[in-house]
């Protein structure tokens, strides 16, 4: 079978998957005696007809695209690592621990200590389950969700214990001032740029920096080239001399990394404290997010994007309407569904397609 051209791989095929997955969503509202039209609309205005809509929309979206790039380099090297929401949760306590360490002066200071701090112990948290699958056979898909138990219970074990602050909460004192990241409300006030106050905050630059640098590492870089050239067949990987164990502890190092960075906006961005539900499912969002965006980091940033508006979408139209929030999550499901299981249903018969057009004789030439 011929590949399919890239845009018909990296847009036509998400899109029809979207559309189809809005078509299914829209029968189902319908079904509960609302106007789809109607639900629709309100879900678009919320999420990008203000700059309020714009602001949740794409703080949410910083933390899909961190995670998303940590599954999409996974993916690369053919690891399944659904170990993000464990990871990011660990690079949360990484980030928390750099904040409350020092009285920092100035966020400046501050920022680059904390992606340090939630990179590595996010890292960390990803090297365990490499570990197990490079060296003992362990599969990476079971390891990476018993670490996301563990992280979850090793967290809830230091906020009721050595962690938390004075009171009945189990949560961290909050974060010194010189560790607050400025706004975008505040950020583009200084350009003269009105924008209505929302958790988007600087960290959405550290989220596009990360895009950058990992289509820099996979299609620019050595290290890159032989993740893919693993992914794609270990047995020839081999005999080039690339060697399982290096490539495998490395790209799930680096894909812990960027799961343990989403801390840096929910954390030391909006919550300016370290609390119990701190990921709120970002890291399963991520594997949705990595699987729409073709493990590319600009597919990425773009289904970020639009798995944020479904959610600032989904908050407008529930707070507007009965649908309840559980519809929201199906229609959630449902893009998930549509571009992850279902993704073959349109894209075998686009294969098809192109590959008669391709093979089509030319007048006047004899066909094989």
């Amino acid at each position: 079978m011929q590949k399919l051209p890239t845009w018909v791989d990296v847009a036509l095929i998400p899109a029809i998957n979207l559309a189809l997955a809005l078509v299914v969503s829209g029968i189902v509202v319908s079904l509960i005696g609302q106007d789809p039209f109607e639900a629709l609309a309100i879900m678009v205005n919320g999420a990008v007809g203000s700059t309020y809509g714009w602001g949740y929309t794409l703080f949410y979206a910083t933390n899909f695209v961190f995670t998303g790039l940590a599954v999409a380099v996974a993916f690369h090297a053919k690891l399944f690592n659904i170990g993000g929401e464990g990871q990011a949760q660990l690079g949360s306590l990484g980030v928390a621990l750099v904040c409350l360490a020092v009285p920092w002066p100035h966020w400046a200071l501050a920022l680059p200590a904390a992606i340090v701090g939630g990179a590595l112990f996010g890292a960390a948290w990803a090297a365990i389950p490499a570990y197990l699958q490079a060296k003992r056979g362990s599969h990476i898909v079971i390891t990476t969700i018993m670490f996301n138990f563990i992280a979850s219970a090793l967290l809830v074990y230091l906020l009721v214990g050595a962690l938390k602050a004075p009171g009945m909460a189990p949560e961290t004192v909050r974060f010194p001032e010189g560790a607050r990241l400025p706004s975008a409300q505040e950020v583009l006030a200084v350009i003269g740029i009105p924008f209505s106050r929302t958790p988007l905050n600087v960290s959405f630059l550290v989220a596009l920096v990360a895009c950058w640098g990992v289509w820099l590492l996979l299609w620019r870089m050595r290290l890159g080239y032989e993740i893919r050239a693993f992914g794609h067949s270990e047995p020839a990987a081999r005999y080039a001399g690339i060697s399982p164990l290096r490539i495998t502890m490395l790209t799930m190092l680096i894909s812990g990394a960027l799961a343990g960075l989403m801390a840096i906006n929910a954390v030391m961005g909006e919550q300016e404290r370290l609390i119990q539900d701190n990921v709120l499912g970002a890291g399963f969002v991520g594997i949705a997010v990595a699987l729409m965006g073709r493990s590319h980091p600009v597919g990425v940033l773009l289904a970020a994007i639009l798995f944020g508006a479904l959610y600032q979408g989904g908050a407008e139209l529930e707070f507007e309407t009965n649908v309840p929030r559980e519809m929201v999550v199906v229609i959630q499901a449902l893009v998930i569904l549509f571009t992850g299981a279902l993704d073959g249903m349109v894209r075998g018969p686009l294969e098809k397609s192109f590959l008669r057009f391709r093979t089509k004789p030319k007048p006047g030439v004899p066909a094989e």
